[in-house]
C-alpha cells in the first residue's frame, strides 16, 4: 500500500545487491578521506562487500566524513563539492536502490529528476507542450535557496518514516546525515542538509520535495484553482504554468509560506511571476506594425521564448541560456589555458569530448544558432591559447585553418524534437 510503512527492506541488501550497487557506482571519481580508489577497493571486492554487508546489518558501519573541495563556477566564484569514500558510495547506492523501489510507485508524473526512464528533456517537452496549449499563460519561475544544504533533517526523517520502517535503512541514513564534512583537516557537523556529494542525496531531496511540493500542489492547490495549472519539477528546479493570472498570483503569494513551514526559503530575486504570452502587434507613428516581445524564462539550462515558425505560426522555442553558454566557454577556456603546452592531439580529444557532451544535451530543434556560436567561440579561444604558448611558433589564423583540417571540431548533431520526448 502506498500509504503504509515497509518494515522489512534491508534483507534484500545482500552481497548480490551490493555487487549490483558496485557496478552502478562511478569508478573514476576522486578519493574520499581514506584515500582508497575504486581500483584498490576492487582488488578484494568479494571480501570487501561481504564485510560491508555484515557491518551495515549489524550496525557496526561508521559513516566517514565527506571530504570537501571547491570547484570553479562560470561567474568566477566557487561551489563546494563533497567527496565520500568509495565504499560509502557503494553502500549509499545500495540504499538508494532500495528507496527507489519503494518511492517510484509514489512519485507523481510532475517529477522528472533522478528517476529511471525520465530526463530533463522530457520535463522541458512537457512544459513546452503545456504552454503551447495554454497559448497565453502565466509562469511562476521558482528558485529554492541552497536547497540541498537547507533540508531540515528532523522533518526529512519524519517524511521517511511514513514509508520506511526498516531500522537498518533508517539507521544508515541517519549516520550519513550526521557524518560531517572534512575541510583542511578539520571536521564540521552541519545541522541541516543532505550528504554533500553523496549518491543518496538526490533521492532524499526528491523524497522531501515530493511531500513538501508535489503532493501538496496536486491534492490541495489544484482543486481550488479556477483554471488549469501544471507543475514541472526536475530535482529542486521547477516551474508552474497557469492559464489564469489570478490563480498564478494566489500560488505566488502562498508558496513562500508553504516552504517556510518546512524551513526552506525561496530566493527573492530569482523567484518571479511573469506573463508568458505571444508577442503582440503595436501600431507605430508611421502606421506600420511592430511585434512587442514577451518575457522569457530559464529552466534546466535552456531559455524558453515565443518565436515564429518557418510557416509563420507562433511556437515556443528553446535556446541555450546565456549563463550556461558562458559557463561552458569559461570552463573550456580555463582548461585550454592550463593545458596549452600539451600535445595538440590530446587537447583536441579533450575539447571534442566536451563539445560532444554539450551538443548531446543542447542539440534540440531551434537551438542550432547557439551551438554554431559555441563551436566558433571554442575554435577561437583554442587558437588563442595555442598562439600564446610559444614566441617562436605563433599560430596564425591560416595555420589554425590547416590545423583544423587534421583536428576538426565535432559537427552539430541532428536536432531532436522535444514533442517526441514530452511523455516518459
Amino acid at each position: 500500500m502506498p500509504d503504509a510503512a515497509l518494515w522489512s527492506l534491508s534483507h534484500h541488501m545482500d552481497e548480490e545487491w551490493l555487487h549490483e550497487a558496485y557496478q552502478r557506482t562511478r569508478k573514476d571519481g576522486a578519493t574520499g578521506v581514506d584515500g582508497c580508489s575504486a581500483d584498490e577497493y576492487g582488488e578484494e571486492l568479494e571480501a570487501n562487500l561481504e564485510t560491508l554487508v555484515n557491518r551495515a546489518h549489524s550496525g557496526e558501519y561508521r559513516a566517514p566524513p565527506v571530504r570537501r573541495v571547491y570547484i570553479p563556477k562560470g561567474n568566477g566564484q566557487t561551489r563546494p563539492l563533497g567527496i565520500p569514500t568509495f565504499e560509502d558510495k557503494v553502500l549509499q547506492r545500495a540504499v538508494a536502490m532500495l528507496l527507489e523501489t519503494v518511492y517510484e510507485q509514489d512519485f507523481l508524473d510532475c517529477s522528472y529528476g533522478f528517476r529511471p526512464g525520465r530526463s530533463a528533456h522530457q520535463a522541458l517537452g512537457k512544459l513546452r507542450d503545456t504552454l503551447m496549449e495554454m497559448r497565453d499563460g502565466w509562469v511562476l519561475e521558482v528558485d529554492i535557496r541552497t536547497y540541498f544544504d537547507s533540508i531540515d533533517r528532523k522533518q526529512l526523517c519524519e517524511v521517511l518514516r511514513q514509508r520506511i520502517g526498516d531500522g537498518v535503512v533508517l539507521r544508515l541514513i541517519g549516520k550519513w546525515l550526521n557524518a560531517g564534512v572534512m575541510e583542511r583537516g578539520e571536521i564540521r557537523y552541519p545541522e541541516a542538509g543532505t550528504p554533500q556529494g553523496g549518491v543518496i542525496s538526490p533521492m532524499l531531496a526528491n523524497i522531501f520535495l515530493h511531500t513538501v511540493l508535489d503532493v501538496w500542489f496536486e491534492s490541495q492547490v489544484k482543486p481550488v484553482l479556477r483554471g488549469r495549472a501544471v507543475l514541472v519539477r526536475f530535482a529542486d528546479d521547477f516551474v508552474i504554468a497557469f492559464e489564469r493570472e489570478d490563480d498564478a498570483r494566489r500560488v505566488h503569494e502562498v508558496l513562500p509560506k508553504r516552504f517556510a513551514k518546512h524551513r526552506l526559503e525561496l530566493h527573492p530575486d530569482k523567484t518571479r511571476l511573469l506573463p508568458f504570452k505571444r508577442p503582440l502587434l503595436s501600431k507605430e507613428d508611421d502606421g506600420t506594425s511592430k511585434e512587442v516581445g514577451s518575457d522569457t524564462f530559464d529552466l534546466l539550462g535552456f531559455t524558453l521564448y515565443w518565436a515564429r515558425s518557418k510557416r509563420g505560426h507562433w511556437v515556443i522555442q528553446l535556446k541555450t541560456s546565456r549563463s550556461r553558454f558562458t559557463r561552458t566557454l569559461h570552463r573550456l577556456n580555463e582548461w585550454c589555458r592550463r593545458n596549452r603546452h600539451l600535445p595538440v592531439r590530446i587537447q583536441w580529444v579533450r575539447i571534442c569530448r566536451s563539445l560532444k557532451g554539450h551538443f548531446a544535451y543542447f542539440g534540440v530543434m531551434g537551438n542550432e544558432g547557439r551551438l554554431v556560436a559555441l563551436r566558433h567561440e571554442v575554435y577561437r579561444l583554442w587558437r588563442g591559447w595555442l598562439h600564446r604558448r610559444s614566441q617562436r611558433a605563433r599560430v596564425t589564423w591560416e595555420k589554425m585553418r590547416r590545423l583544423a583540417e587534421h583536428y576538426p571540431l565535432p559537427r552539430l548533431p541532428e536536432p531532436r524534437d522535444l514533442r517526441a520526448l514530452a511523455k516518459p
